[in-house]
């Protein structure tokens, strides 16, 4: 059985807004290319009102409604398993068995007018159960009981009402000066199975763990402070002005704004040659200094820390992903600086607590830090991995793909790295998704604009290559030459995380439809990279898609299944599909298409992962 929902269908309903012309604000510094947004018209109807499967898909309404979709809330839970229907193919006798976990946020909207930034919505995490044996998927879906989630919704009302503002939102009305309430820890970034354990990630503090089997939340996991090993290369420096001011810092922010002291990167990395986690925290006052504490720790399979290193790096950093190879750890400098104004607005609540900062264009290279995951295993071979590697290019890192190395013989040794990067001139922090806190609605032009190739996230390949002293020679950064449309969550067969690999999946746009050429994406990309040549498989129109996962099943680099979630907004439905990666680009590609019920349908997500049984 299914719980009774709350409501019967999602509800996203922004309050009726005059058509104006969307605004597109960028960094402070003049950017050589300003991007212009394309013009999207907002409609003066509830955009829950479905737009019916014949309109023209160019139509700028439409196009606002469908984007709408993406983000609508979800306030029913699937408590209990259902089965869900195949509508077209079927599912492989050789599908293995397994389960599919997909988090992101499930609430944008309270019942009191405010609507918060997709970072900020609670945690959804959905569970999709594939059996081997009666070929059934069954479906779960339930609420992360963070402790935000608990504050903010009466379960004998069934209402919400959202007091925390998060990092990136403003609340409607309330108390807004002395609203010391902004950290929201809603686990609703990513997902990981490790160790028996099921986790729900977020940026800003510890995971949550769930049950598997009912997918009932347990409490915070204490996985940043599990074990404290001896730091192998602590090169922190106390009595520096930093740590005066860190000092002074850390009362206020962990006492009174309630900050966790340290606050855990959502993304991890899985050694699948040594069957390792690979995780990295940081503290929480270098969001405001101009230098950044990274903690690198390494779980075997039952969870326990095998080595545990700190890393202080002499820069102004805002780190979402990151990379790892056999003898390095590698950070991408995404480089952030405070905005005075923007601290003033943010601590008064007129705009997101995010608005203290803005990305630092002020360096025409990428700054890329090659850290030493084993240094003594280096004999003597040391490079002061505090000076970073500098890719003659300016790009702002969002998710990273894969990383390998290949050693020569005479101990020189190439660094590859497959990635979705943007530009500094297009990235900004409060109106990512296309949030816009003053209107209270998500505005897709904010995703899309005019000759930004370039500008918006795009798949990049970074190859670096050093001496047998450790002393870079040649650091380059290439557009994939085959596949320069916007794209994002790049992935590979995860067997071959680490690894030399010839294929990377992204999802992606063809860029066909005028209103809504860059974002959401509507493709899956599969670029051959020894051949430098790309297939794609399109959801079809009026229909996108979120992150693919790749679903191994032998030992070939291509052999498993590719699973995405598609929204189809014409026909207000969600369905999961199974992709055969190996027929990416024929017409034979889909495999199964498997129906969401439509009273359940969820919001994109974030971030999902594959556990095998």
């Amino acid at each position: 059985m299914q719980t009774k929902p709350i409501h019967n269908t999602p509800t996203y309903i922004p309050p009726p807004i005059r058509p104006s012309p969307p605004v597109h604000q960028t960094p402070s510094s003049t950017p050589p290319t300003k991007p212009r947004a394309i013009s999207i018209s907002t409609p003066n109807i509830p955009v829950a009102i479905p737009i019916p499967p014949t309109i023209e898909p160019d139509d700028s309404i439409a196009a606002y409604y469908d984007y709408q979709f993406l983000f609508m809330s979800q306030r029913s839970e699937a408590t209990r398993p259902i089965t869900l229907s195949t509508v077209e193919g079927v599912i492989p006798v050789d599908f293995p068995t397994g389960t599919y976990y997909l988090t992101g946020p499930g609430l944008l909207t309270d019942d009191h007018g405010s609507t918060v930034h997709p970072l900020d919505g609670h945690g959804y995490l959905r569970a999709f159960t594939f059996d081997n044996v009666t070929k059934n998927v069954k479906y779960m879906a339930k609420y992360i009981r963070t402790e935000a989630h608990v504050e903010e919704h009466d379960p004998e009302t069934k209402k919400w009402k959202f007091t925390h503002r998060g990092p990136f939102s403003v609340l409607k009305g309330g108390k807004k000066v002395g609203n010391t309430k902004v950290m929201k820890n809603v686990a609703n970034t990513s997902v990981l199975k490790w160790g028996g354990k099921l986790l729900c990630m977020w940026e800003g503090g510890e995971p949550y763990e769930i049950q598997a089997g009912t997918l009932d939340t347990i409490g915070q996991y204490n996985i940043m402070d599990a074990v404290d090993l001896e730091d192998h290369h602590d090169e922190s420096r106390g009595g520096d002005v930093w740590e005066v001011a860190a000092n002074i810092l850390k009362p206020i922010l962990y006492g009174v704004f309630k900050m966790p002291p340290r606050r855990l990167l959502s993304h991890y990395k899985v050694d699948s040659r040594r069957d390792r986690l690979l995780t990295v925290s940081c503290n929480a006052e270098d969001m405001l200094l101009p230098r950044s504490n990274f903690t690198f720790t390494e779980y075997d399979s039952n969870f326990k820390v095998v080595q545990k290193q700190n890393f202080r790096i002499p820069d102004h950093l805002m780190i979402h992903d990151w990379a790892f190879t056999d003898t390095h750890y590698i950070v991408f400098a995404n480089r952030i600086k405070l905005d005075v104004l923007g601290s003033m607005a943010a601590v008064y609540g007129m705009s997101p607590m995010i608005s203290a900062l803005r990305v630092n264009p002020s360096k025409s290279t990428s700054p890329i830090y090659l850290i030493p995951r084993f240094p003594e295993k280096q004999k003597g071979k040391e490079r002061d991995w505090r000076v970073p590697v500098e890719a003659p290019s300016q790009l702002w890192l969002l998710h990273v793909g894969n990383a390998f190395e290949v050693r020569h013989q005479h101990g020189n040794l190439d660094i590859q790295i497959q990635a979705a990067a943007c530009s500094y001139q297009w990235f900004n922090f409060s109106k990512l998704f296309g949030y816009d806190w003053q209107k209270r609605k998500l505005d897709p032009a904010i995703m899309n604009v005019k000759g930004g190739t370039e500008l918006l996230p795009h798949l990049v390949q970074v190859s670096i290559k050093l001496d047998s002293d450790y002393n870079c020679q040649e650091c380059n950064v290439k557009p994939m030459k085959k596949w320069k449309k916007s794209s994002d969550f790049p992935t590979t067969n995860p067997a071959f995380s680490g690894k030399k690999n010839k294929y990377l999946y992204a999802a992606t746009t063809l860029g066909s439809r005028k209103t809504l050429p860059c974002f959401p994406f509507d493709t899956v990309v599969k670029l051959d990279l020894d051949n430098d040549s790309a297939q794609t498989w399109s959801a079809g129109r009026r229909r996108f898609i979120g992150e693919p996962i790749f679903v191994p099943k032998g030992d070939g680099e291509d052999d498993g299944y590719l699973l995405v979630v598609e929204y189809a907004v014409s026909m207000n439905r969600c369905y999961l599909v199974i992709l055969n990666p190996k027929r990416i680009g024929s017409d034979n590609a889909l495999v199964a298409r498997i129906e969401i019920p439509s009273h359940l349908n969820f919001p994109l997500g974030f971030h999902g992962f594959w556990a095998a049984n």
